[in-house]
């Protein structure tokens, strides 16, 4: 079971690293103007997402799922850390497919947003992060 906690938390820091990276991207993909480095941004977005982001967080999935099945759900299915963990998930999950449709837009040079927003939405993992970690780690409720 150590092996699974070991590779579950090796592929949630890869997942991390691109949710963090990759607003980061956008916000400079928004300021720039000039064809070269728009071009640069889409290969380097594209890269992160599909090469590292994505396959971190299918891993990170497959492993806490495969934990939760071995023998974590028989001891915590009634705790309410373990529901809102999972909940929290769920909905870093749709921000990573957000970032996906950011990703699209830019690609396709329809992106409708300033690199100000993205600063913004460079902040939204932060929070998962925290509030994910102290419910596996503290089990509050």
């Amino acid at each position: 079971m150590l092996w699974l906690k070991a590779l579950h938390l090796i592929f949630m820091v890869t997942w991390f690293a691109g949710l963090f990276y990759l607003p980061r991207l956008f916000v400079y993909h928004a300021m720039s103007s000039d064809e070269t480095s728009l071009e640069r941004f889409k290969i380097m977005e594209r890269k992160l997402y599909f090469g590292i982001m994505t396959p971190g967080m299918v891993l990170t999935w497959v492993f806490g799922v495969w934990m939760l099945f071995a023998y974590a759900w028989p001891l915590y299915s009634h705790s309410g850390w373990l529901h809102a963990k999972l909940t929290l998930l769920v909905l870093l999950t749709v921000y990573h497919v957000w970032c996906g449709r950011w990703l699209f837009a830019f690609k396709h040079d329809n992106n409708s947003h300033s690199h100000v927003y993205y600063r913004w939405m460079n902040e939204v993992p932060v929070l998962f992060l925290l509030a994910i970690v102290i419910l596996a780690v503290i089990k509050p409720f």
